[in-house]
Formats: C-alpha cells, structure tokens, sequence
C-alpha cells in the first residue's frame, strides 16, 4: 500500500507535469490509493527528498498497462529509462499476456520516449468532459449500491460479456474494486431487474466514470442512456466535473455519449510493447 506522503508527491509531480506539457495524464487514482497487492506496481526515483520519477503498473486481468512520467527539470537524464527497465522487469514475472503502454495524445515527452522502445500503436481512448445539458429521467430505471453476492457475480458477468475477461480475470478485478468498499458502485435496474452497472471514481474534485455496462438481453431499450442521466444527475448535484473514457473506434458508445452532453477534451494513446 502506499503511504500518505507517496500519494502526495505522485499529485504534485503529476500537476507539475500537466501543467508544464499542457496535458493530462492517466494514473488511475481509483486505483493508486487503494495499492494491495504483494506485487511491486508502483517505482519512484528522488532526488535526495523530491520526487521526480514515477511510473505506475495498472493490471486488468491478464492485461497491464504502464504510465509514468519525469519532473520536466530532469529530463533527458535517463531517469524515465531506469524506471521503465524496472517496470518491464516486473511485468514479465507476472506473465500478462498484452502490456500496453500510456501516453497523452498530445504529449511530446511521451511519443518522443515510446520511439526508444519495440512497441507498435494498439487503441486510442477519448477522455470526454460532460457539458451540463437538460437531462431525462425514468421510473423504469433506476441505480442502487452494489450490496450484495448476487450483485457482485452480475457484476463479473458483465466484465465478461462487455469487456471479454475471463471469469476469473473478473472475479479478481472485481475483488479489487470492492476492497476500498462499495463507494461509487452502482447496480442499474430495470423494472426490477439487474440489467448492469456503473462505477464512479473521484479525483480532485472529478467524478470519473468506469465499468460501464448493460446485459446484451438487456441492450436496445434505452437502459444505458437513463442509467447514465441518472449519474450525470447526482454526480453534478455535487458540483464535480464529470468525466469518462471511451475507445475511439467504438462509435455506439461514442454518439451515446456525445448525445448526452460529453465533448472530447483529449486523448490517450496506447502502444503494444513487444517483448
């Protein structure tokens, strides 16, 4: 787990370098403050008490992906070269089938870094800011805490139906998520009936929304839309900037969020590293 004070200089980094390269980056802070597992994910290089270095490893299933970033003061240092050896070290103990590597679309440092490395283009991700905009609600829909066992097996399923893990992939991923507790886990109903689920994650005053899913039995009645109304309406009646990711080339997701008052504020740009 990570302490109080790593967090903090991963923040402060991290705002040094958005700020300067006039970027974005993704750490998945869903995922930093809630660090568990007896594998190394996480590599740091200081300069005597300042951090200046960091790339984190973020699993799903047999997935990982790499993300990091150096203080723009010491660049050119080979200091992001060290940590990536580190991280590619680790990642091949744990025998993950796809290693994806992270960058802004519009990062230089990172396009610039990814030319040193095997690694061929796999996916872009658009990360999409929700413009507040009139919102529709029905009864028939409605979303609830994830409580209970039943809850959690629908939520592995739909990891399985929706994103392609294995059940097992999925059951650990899901294990994951709830050890922090069940804060921003939601479980969307329709007429009563499980139908999917949402999970929303908080960051510097962002609500960040993951996990988005519906039943393929369930799909083509509209459910998405209104369960997702329903979110943009509790979490912006807390006065938090709303966001989402979603894959380029997935154009149905794409209109529906569009539709719903979300505008494309950058890119990620992911690359397959070839070991």
């Amino acid at each position: 787990m990570l302490t109080t004070k790593q967090l903090e200089h991963i923040k402060s980094l991290q705002h040094v370098c958005e700020k300067a390269d006039q970027i974005k980056l993704k750490l998945n802070w869903d995922m930093l403050e809630k660090r568990e597992s007896p594998e190394v994910t996480d590599f740091f290089y200081y300069d005597e008490e300042k951090l200046v270095g960091f790339l984190g490893l973020y699993s799903f299933g047999n997935k990982v992906e790499l993300c990091g970033m150096v203080h723009p003061d010491y660049r050119r240092k080979g200091i992001f070269t060290q940590l990536f050896k580190k991280g590619i070290e680790e990642v091949k103990k744990q025998n993950f089938s796809t290693i994806l590597l992270n960058t802004p679309s519009n990062s230089e440092s990172g396009k610039a870094f990814l030319k040193t490395v095997p690694c061929i283009y796999f996916n872009t991700e658009y990360q999409m800011k929700w413009e507040p905009c009139e919102l529709n609600f029905s009864k028939e829909v409605r979303i609830r805490p994830s409580e209970t066992e039943e809850d959690f097996d629908a939520e592995v399923m739909l990891d399985v139906y929706a994103f392609g893990f294995e059940k097992s992939e999925a059951i650990s991923l899901n294990n994951q998520v709830h050890k922090g507790g069940t804060e921003g886990l939601y479980i969307i109903e329709y007429e009563g009936e499980i139908a999917g689920k949402i999970r929303v994650a908080y960051e510097d005053n962002e609500s960040w929304i993951y996990g988005f899913a519906i039943f393929p039995e369930m799909q083509g009645k509209g459910i998405g839309r209104k369960a997702l109304e329903l979110v943009l309406q509790m979490e912006s009646s807390k006065g938090y900037s709303i966001f989402l990711d979603v894959d380029s080339e997935n154009p149905r997701d794409l209109h529906l969020y569009k539709s719903c008052g979300f505008q494309v504020v950058q890119g990620q740009d992911y690359y397959k590293y070839i070991a």
